[in-house]
């Protein structure tokens, strides 16, 4: 299975360009702190926080996405089918085995999450163990599984911190430059109407980048997961079949959030009506047509 998991240097590479942009975009918000007050000390803040978050977002994202989705570490006496699923999968993949969450929702869904291989996670609601059969679960699983060995939930979990943060600095940069302006204290340096344009336009363009970045991530990751879960289980049927149980599944999730939407093995988000411009995953269609296609081969 060495050949398996061809993606993830190049995954690897990608999580650092994240983390590198998200560095540059902090910095750039605090220079137009900085000018607009005319504090240096702003941009110095503003340098050390960005380091301080992207180390936080690369040891510390999973224990927020599985504290997010309020998920509880599986005893293997209370869950011994769904360990040993995962434990064979493991062994065959040639990774360590992850640790085993259960998220308590009716929702069919699953993600994987931690910063390596020797670190993660692999989180299944309730839901999909109590209405999937033993194949369906094994195509989730690997599926999974292929997100670890394809080194790609790395990337997926930390933008789950530096978006979010993106997006809320965004939104004091705009209610900093109106407070600022209208309570008449514009710039020494002049040009106070500028900079406020230009904070308005920063926090109408930052959230909109975050949701690309989401987009760019998920969508990608998602056909590769299932390529290297079908070959890992060399039964594509298995994960096509729960595909279609997912996605006919309307069940609501009450921890569905936003930033964490793109983990999931399908969105949390049941019977809301999305434009498919900003969806976080390729259509199910889509996937299921592309898994019979490579069942054809395997």
């Amino acid at each position: 299975m060495a050949t398996l998991y061809t993606h993830k240097d190049s995954n690897i590479r990608k999580t650092w360009f994240l983390f590198t942009v998200f560095l540059i975009v902090v910095v750039g918000i605090g220079f137009g702190f900085s000018y607009f007050y005319s504090s240096p000390v702003i941009l110095y803040i503003a340098i050390a926080f960005s380091l301080v978050m992207n180390i936080a977002a690369y040891w510390h994202s999973d224990k927020l996405v599985l504290k997010m989705t309020k998920a509880v570490p599986v005893e293997k006496k209370n869950y011994r089918e769904l360990y040993n699923i995962v434990e064979n999968l493991s062994i065959i993949a040639g990774l360590p085995i992850p640790k085993i969450y259960i998220i308590k929702e009716s929702q069919l869904n699953a993600f994987a999450t931690g910063r390596n291989p020797e670190h993660a996670v692999v989180a299944v609601t309730e839901g999909l163990l109590e209405r999937l059969d033993r194949s369906e679960l094994e195509g989730v699983l690997a599926h999974e599984l292929s997100h670890i060995g394809n080194r790609d939930m790395l990337i997926s979990t930390a933008a789950v911190v530096l978006v979010g943060f993106i997006s809320i600095l965004a939104d004091i940069l705009m209610r900093s430059f109106f407070w600022r302006t209208f309570a008449g204290g514009g710039n020494r340096r002049g040009g106070s109407g500028g900079m406020m344009i230009a904070g308005i336009v920063l926090a109408i363009l930052a959230p909109l980048g975050a949701v690309m970045i989401q987009l760019a991530i998920s969508r990608k990751r998602e056909y590769l997961a299932d390529a290297s879960g079908a070959l890992l289980t060399r039964y594509p049927d298995g994960l096509a079949s729960a595909l279609k149980k997912i996605s006919a599944d309307k069940t609501p999730m009450r921890v569905a959030n936003n930033t964490t939407a793109h983990l999931w093995i399908s969105s949390p988000f049941k019977g809301t009506k999305i434009k498919a411009l900003f969806q976080t995953h390729p259509p199910v269609q889509e996937r299921i047509r592309r898994l019979n296609s490579l069942g054809e081969t395997v």
